[in-house]
């Protein structure tokens, strides 16, 4: 399961990693808290927005293989670790049940002085840790949310410490695919984006020597 804020933050971050899973099998979950209605830099129509990058959610999710993908719909700005988010994770984990949830670290804040991580993004992170460590292994949280489960691990992506690359080298033009069809978010720069998704997965691979990476920071849960 990937639980991310905005309709393309799982492609950028683990769009390799959910295709190869699905390839091998797996079913692939998306979640997405925010419904991007403000992912724009221009005075617009902002519930057409909404709709449009639903539809942008959906085709990249269905280049990636993805067997469901929910949109919890909150206004983008508005992530917020509440409990009625968490209430929201803990069912969808309990009933989903997945192996591995990947998801934004919430601790990486501030990027190479150029960059503050987004607070939805922040936000999204720490409900998610908070939902599957402990709430949705522990019968007596959110009772009402179903059976509990305990997930194995965690996959935390937009990290300052990664400890996990995955070996994306296969399905890398997928990824890439699933980016560009946000195009909503791409303006005139479908060609600048298309290089710095190939140029950071390159990157992310030089930590260990394949092609393509995506890098995580690994937490194990079931022990």
């Amino acid at each position: 399961m990937a639980i991310y804020a905005h309709p393309d933050d799982a492609d950028v971050a683990a769009g390799g990693l959910l295709a190869q899973w699905a390839d091998e099998g797996c079913a692939v979950h998306l979640v997405v808290v925010c419904d991007g209605a403000k992912g724009a830099h221009a005075l617009v129509d902002s519930a057409h927005l909404g709709e449009v990058r639903y539809r942008e959610l959906e085709s990249a999710a269905h280049l990636l293989g993805a067997s469901t993908v929910v949109n919890l719909g909150r206004p983008d700005g508005e992530a917020d670790n509440d409990r009625a988010l968490r209430a929201e994770l803990v069912t969808l984990v309990r009933s989903r049940r997945p192996e591995v949830v990947v998801g934004p670290d919430p601790t990486a804040t501030f990027f190479s002085g150029v960059y503050i991580n987004h607070h939805d993004h922040r936000a999204t992170g720490w409900a998610l840790l908070d939902a599957v460590a402990p709430a949705a292994a522990m019968p007596l949280y959110f009772p009402e949310s179903g059976a509990p489960h305990q997930v194995g691990r965690l996959l935390l992506s937009g990290t300052h410490e990664p400890d996990v690359v995955a070996d994306v080298t296969r399905v890398i033009d997928r990824k890439v695919a699933a980016v560009l069809t946000h195009s909503s978010q791409l303006a005139d720069d479908r060609e600048a984006i298309r290089d710095v998704v190939y140029e950071r997965a390159a990157q992310a691979g030089r930590l260990t020597g394949v092609a393509y990476g995506e890098a995580f920071r690994h937490v194990e849960l079931d022990f």
